[in-house]
Formats: C-alpha cells, sequence, structure tokens
C-alpha cells in the first residue's frame, strides 16, 4: 500500500483514521506530531481552496496541542477567521470522540513585489545534503541527519550533544492524494523538536506547540531543518530551526516542549527500512 499517515473514513472529508505510520514513538496509542500536523494542514488547505483563495500562499502557521492525540478517527472542522484582499486566517480543530485534541491556525498572504530598500539578511544559509549523498527524491524515505557526525541515516551515529540539522522527504498526509509544499512544511515543522532538543540519552522533551513561518513554499516536498537556538530552563524549553529546501532558505520554526525524562524516547535504537517504515535495533 502508498505510504501515508491517514486514510479518510468512509470517503468523508472531514473525517480521518490514522494509519501505522502515524503512529509515535512516546506510546504505540498515541500520533506523533508529525502526523498531526500534516493533518491540520490539509484541512486548512482545504478549506482555503473551497473559498476560491487560489492568489494567497501560507506565511505562517501555528499549532496548539492541548492532549496526546490517540491512534483513533480523527474530526477536522476548519472555518475562515478573517478573510481581506490581501490576508485570510483559517483556524482548524481536530477532535477525537467529541474531545478537542489540537488547533492549527493559518496566515495566508497574498504575494506582491518586494520594495527597493536594503535589509539585513544573514550571510550564511543552511546548505542541503550534497545530491550524490542524498539524491534527490520524492519517494518518503529514512529522515537523513547531520550532527558532529556527517549526513546518514544511521540515528546511533547522532545520539550526541551536537547541533543537528534533518532533511526529510514528506510523507502524504491523506492516503491517495499528493501531499503539498505546505503539508510538507508543515508536518516536517514538529521535527524541530528532534533536532532542538535530540541530546545524548534521546529525545528527553516532548513539544507543546509548533511555530512555523514561510516566505516561500517548499518547491518539492524534501525539506531540511537546522538547529539554530535553544533555551532551557527548570524543564521548558524554547527550539529554534531553520526552514529549508535545495533552492535555499524557506522561513523557521519555534517550538516549546515540557522535559518528560520518564518516557525518552531513544533514537539509538530506532532504525528504518528503505520505504520509511521505522523498527528497532
Amino acid at each position: 500500500m502508498t505510504l501515508s499517515f491517514f486514510t479518510r473514513r468512509d470517503d468523508r472529508a472531514t473525517e480521518l483514521v490514522p494509519r501505522q505510520l502515524a503512529c509515535s514513538m512516546w506510546s504505540k496509542d498515541q500520533m506523533h506530531g508529525v502526523a498531526l500536523s500534516g493533518a491540520l494542514a490539509w484541512a486548512a488547505e482545504r478549506r482555503l481552496a473551497e473559498a476560491g483563495r487560489t492568489d494567497l500562499r501560507p506565511a505562517r502557521w501555528a499549532v496548539d496541542l492541548f492532549r496526546p492525540a490517540r491512534m483513533v478517527p480523527c474530526t477536522l472542522s476548519a472555518e475562515i477567521e478573517r478573510e481581506g484582499r490581501r490576508i485570510c486566517l483559517v483556524d482548524v480543530i481536530l477532535s477525537q470522540d467529541g474531545e478537542r485534541v489540537a488547533r492549527g491556525t493559518a496566515t495566508f498572504l497574498r504575494p506582491s513585489e518586494s520594495t527597493d530598500g536594503e535589509v539585513w539578511e544573514p550571510a550564511e544559509r543552511p546548505q542541503p545534503p550534497a545530491p550524490e549523498v542524498v539524491p534527490p527524491s520524492t519517494v518518503p524515505r529514512a529522515p537523513y541527519v547531520r550532527s558532529s557526525a556527517d549526513w546518514s541515516q544511521d540515528f546511533l551515529a547522532h545520539q550526541n550533544a551536537a547541533r543537528k540539522a534533518t532533511w526529510s522527504t514528506a510523507v502524504p498526509v491523506v492516503a491517495g492524494e499528493p501531499v503539498t509544499g505546505f503539508q510538507a512544511a508543515a508536518a516536517t515543522a514538529d521535527g524541530a523538536s528532534m533536532v532542538t532538543n535530540w541530546g545524548t540519552r534521546g529525545i528527553e522533551y516532548i513539544n507543546t506547540d509548533i511555530t512555523l513561518t514561510l516566505a516561500r513554499e517548499p518547491e518539492g516536498v524534501e525539506i531540511g531543518l537546522l538547529a539554530t537556538d535553544r533555551v532551557e530552563h527548570d524543564g521548558i524549553a524554547v527550539g529554534t530551526a531553520a526552514v529549508f529546501d535545495r533552492r535555499g532558505p524557506l522561513g523557521s520554526v519555534l517550538v516549546a516542549a515540557l522535559a518528560n525524562a520518564r518516557r525518552t524516547v531513544d533514537l539509538g535504537s530506532v532504525t528504518y527500512t528503505d520505504d520509511g517504515r521505522r523498527s528497532n535495533r
């Protein structure tokens, strides 16, 4: 079967059923944030399309994770909170068994011409892995990671305290539907917790929210993340990562996370098959 995080329930547009690929490493009955953010973004894009706003593109995406999402059917409801000539705000709620589990808020803006004034930008930008190291692909596969070790899919080699980057090929959100650039970026944004909170003992923090900003949509479905900052105090961590594709920078993502040492995810014991399925060593 084609890889995806969800299937539609009885072909109803607002109900999705999680597949095994959506299962988190925190628990066998808990979905991970990549699938949740992707599903919320999928619903937001559908609502924008229903409004006929093909002139807008995503600029900001914020996700609040109210409670752990279980591996059970999800209901998504999307509403336009504000619509103007150059802007549209869409709110999406994901519910399970009548309880609100997560919320996504999208800001779509209409692009225009850039101004003539000069503004500071950093001279150094994150770089994707070289094509000879990671060949370009649209097929989902195990993520590549770089730390003090070079790009590889060997997670054990990267379980260290070094600065990290990841390179992922997005998994389709819904079976039978191609993943869009926005869905790819929104889903991958949850991985900012991985690049900012992955240390010598694995991931000991669980993120509570995601804030993604995009100056442009990705070209294709390959997305990179590079840790740019991390601040932690009293079990609360704030991590920032740059978002990029093979063309260059896209924007940034910010995640807040809580210490969760009693349920650490030991990535050093994780391996992936060629088709992107996760297994343990």
